[in-house]
Parts: structure tokens; C-alpha cells; sequence
């Protein structure tokens, strides 16, 4: 299935892929791409299936979102490139990586869901399944401020400005089909590909505070890809490139205009 994709940058400059994660859209890439990436690249950044613009119809597996991706950016022109991944998107490209690794130029991983324990799974998809939706849109930015007070306003005042709807209940939703999430993170409880299948150079930025990515995680990544690694580990929440902006935004340019990471184990960058 053609996915709607949001795209910066001159058509003819080489591709960046970025992919989103649940619940969310592909414009949420706007700030990374318009300040730091289009005067350089070509980037697209799909809306997934269930989520934004694109069509909310089922499968929403793993499986479905990999096609998908490899349809749209097939259909975009673009055979290969440098793959980023926010959380479910990170996901993504460790899926990609094992079914095609040729179409992967190197891969960022920021903050990625490589594989959810069961409980924290069930404790996102339950939450999920609550919700009710927001009465006004600022009582949604006030409970995005609620998860973690280092996330700066004006990134999710955007994010609600473009990413919220009045519903036919008269109450705000996300624009994403809710049973495509709970389906997302039921996902993420299954086993990822193996280190073993990445072999690309890679930048894997983390937020340790947060802790997604554990550390059993970072240390099998760190142990198999060896010097095609870096892991950069960032202040804040699990949005890192709201919540750490300027450290990830910079991690995320230099990695790109680098031929080859080094590797870093820890820090903040």
C-alpha cells in the first residue's frame, strides 16, 4: 500500500527515509528535516498504515508496515538510503535490515522499541484502549507536559496543532486508528532480528533516563557491530529529538556527513 509521505529537500539531492513511531506521524520529522537535513538531502517520511493521512486499514503488523515503507519509497524513486527510526521506526529498520539490508544505506536509531518486555506491551496497549480523548486541545498539551517536563512547548504545541482532530464525539483524538497502536505494541513484545543482521554503520542515540533501550540491549549492539556503531545517550525522555533536541539533531548531522562512525559506549553527546 502507497503511504502518504511527507517529503523536504531538493528531489534530486540523495534520499534520507525517516519512519515515525506509534502514534505517531511523519511530519513530526519537520524540524529535524527543514533545520538541519534538506539543504543537503532528499527526505521522506511516510505517515505508517494506521497512523496520519495514510489508509487505516488492516494488517498493521510488523510485516504490513515493512512493505509498506518499501512500496512508497519504491514508488518515491528511491532504491537506497540512510534509514532514521524513532521508536517503532527503529523497529522498522532492524526488520528492513534483515529482509533487505541492501536497501539500507546506514541506520539511526533514536530511541528505538528494538523489543518491548511483556509488561510494559500490555501497561501502553491498556492505556491505549482507555483513552477517552481531550475535551480542548490544551488539556492534550497538558498531559504531553505531564509525561515529562524537559519536553519543550512549543514542539508539542506543533505536534497538536497537526496532529489532533475534532472527532465525531466532539472530543479531540490523535489522527491514528487506536486498534492499529494496541496491534503496535503487541508487536514489539515479539523477538527482533538478531545484532547479527545490521550491517551497516549505525547510530544508535538512546535516552538512559528514560530507559527503552536497556542495557543488556546496547551492550549486545555495541559487542557484535563493534566499530560500526556509535551509541550516543541523551538527557530527557523517550522523544529525544524533542526532548534532546539540539544533542540529537546534532548527533543525527554528523553521523550522516561521517563515512565512518567511532564508537562511543556512553555520555551524553
Amino acid at each position: 500500500m502507497l503511504l502518504q509521505l511527507h517529503e523536504w529537500g531538493d528531489r534530486a539531492a540523495p534520499p534520507v527515509v525517516a519512519l515515525h513511531g506509534i502514534g505517531g506521524f511523519g511530519r513530526r520529522f519537520r524540524r529535524l528535516a527543514e533545520d538541519r537535513l534538506a539543504s543537503r538531502f532528499r527526505v521522506l517520511a511516510p505517515d505508517l498504515r494506521g497512523h496520519g493521512s495514510s489508509s487505516w486499514e488492516p494488517p498493521w503488523t510488523i510485516v504490513t508496515h515493512v512493505a509498506d515503507v518499501l512500496e512508497t519509497i519504491e514508488d518515491a524513486g528511491v532504491e537506497r538510503a540512510p534509514f532514521i527510526g524513532h521508536s517503532y521506526g527503529g523497529r522498522l529498520i532492524l526488520e528492513l535490515a534483515a529482509l533487505d539490508p541492501d536497501r539500507i544505506d546506514r541506520a539511526l536509531l533514536l530511541d528505538p522499541a528494538i523489543q518491548l518486555l511483556p509488561h510494559v506491551g500490555f501497561d501502553f496497549a491498556e492505556r491505549e484502549r482507555s483513552g477517552e480523548g481531550f475535551a480542548t486541545p490544551q488539556q492534550a498539551i497538558a498531559e504531553r507536559l505531564g509525561f515529562d517536563t524537559k519536553t519543550p512547548l512549543d514542539f508539542v504545541e506543533e505536534d497538536v496543532r497537526e496532529h489532533l482532530v475534532e472527532g465525531a464525539d466532539g472530543l479531540f483524538h490523535y489522527r491514528y486508528c487506536r486498534s492499529a497502536v494496541i496491534t503496535g505494541y503487541g508487536e514489539l513484545c515479539t523477538p527482533p532480528p538478531p545484532p547479527e543482521t545490521l550491517h551497516v554503520p549505525t547510530l544508535l542515540v538512546h535516552a538512559g533516563e528514560f530507559g527503552l533501550v536497556r542495557a543488556e540491549q546496547l551492550e549486545a549492539y555495541a559487542t557484535v557491530l563493534g566499530d560500526l556503531i556509535e551509541l550516543v545517550e541523551v538527557p530527557g525522555g523517550h522523544m529525544v529529538y524533542w526532548d534532546a533536541w539540539e544533542p540529537t539533531a546534532d548527533a543525527v548531522g554528523r553521523f550522516l556527513e561521517n563515512s565512518r562512525p567511532r564508537r562511543r559506549l556512553g555520555g551524553v553527546a
